[in-house]
């Protein structure tokens, strides 16, 4: 091959290789807009369609504010008193997710112990179920008189509330684990820790963090309970009192930030999640 055919070979191949890389890029942009599309844009204007419905029947009804307020009448509420609303914001924040997290590592702990003993199954989880099927607002009040009005109540409510679906699917994932890979290891004398570390934990990560995303809602419910009930801080607490005066458009404000609080929460587990699995395809 002369040396001309060579530098048109290279230069052929380099040019190749440049609009390999620019396909590849337009490819990850074309990703990145397609993901921001399902993740925010399609919500983002769910809501607006749902708030704009919502404002529609309130004019065209004339429904009155002490029944159902409008949209704009919440979000002005929210505009003008939103330095009100920031601490009891944090308050409930950090109790529901305080609560989450004493939950899930108490439940993780049990379910680790369960699942390696059917004995200690059968014993401990019938005390759990009767702990879950219990209605929080009837343990609210008991907690308010054991541990006070401060935040420990909630905290504990919280836990309370995310201990069982946590536990459940700790328990599940654990024990669903592949029959060949338990015998090779087994096969290589691999002790019960490294089994547990190299094949228990990883295979129910899966089971985790979608019992995380319950939970996660679920701590949120167990501090609100809790504040409704005792206390003079938290969204709960401005909410009840805000109920008792009739003050509409406070209380619904309280309910979207609520519900926001939830979203939040919610997309901040699937954030950990896709970081930590990332090859499971529940992270997709």
């Amino acid at each position: 091959m002369s040396q001309s055919e060579s530098s048109v070979l290279a230069v052929g191949k380099k040019g190749v290789g440049g609009m390999g890389r620019k396909k590849l890029a337009a490819d990850s942009a074309e990703s990145r807009i397609k993901g921001m599309t399902g993740t925010v844009l399609t919500p983002l204007l769910a809501f607006v369609v749902l708030f704009g419905l919502w404002e529609l029947v309130i004019r065209v009804f004339s429904i009155k504010m002490v029944i159902l307020p409008a949209p704009s009448g919440i979000f002005a509420e929210l505009a003008r008193n939103f330095s009100f609303y920031m601490p009891h914001i944090w308050i409930t924040f950090y109790e529901a997710t305080l609560g989450f997290l004493i939950g899930s590592f108490v439940a993780l702990m049990a379910g680790v112990l369960m699942s390696q003993s059917r004995l200690l199954e059968r014993a401990l989880l019938p005390i759990a179920v009767m702990a879950n099927v219990t209605p929080i607002v009837a343990i609210a009040p008991l907690f308010i008189v054991w541990f006070g009005f401060g935040g420990l109540p909630k905290i504990l409510l919280a836990a309370i509330s995310t201990f069982f679906p946590m536990l459940i699917n700790s328990i599940i994932g654990f024990r669903s684990i592949d029959d060949n890979n338990y015998e090779y290891l087994q096969s290589l004398h691999a002790s019960k820790f490294e089994i547990f570390l190299k094949l228990r934990l990883p295979n129910s990560l899966p089971f985790i963090f979608a019992a995380a995303r319950t939970g996660m809602s679920m701590g949120v419910i167990g501090a609100i309970v809790g504040e409704m009930y005792g206390g003079s801080e938290g969204l709960g607490n401005v909410l009840t009192v805000s109920a008792n005066y009739l003050q509409m458009e406070r209380m619904f404000a309280c309910i979207l930030l609520l519900a926001l609080m939830g979203i939040l929460l919610t997309n901040l587990v699937k954030v950990f999640e896709r970081r930590f699995l990332h090859w499971h395809s529940s992270a997709q």
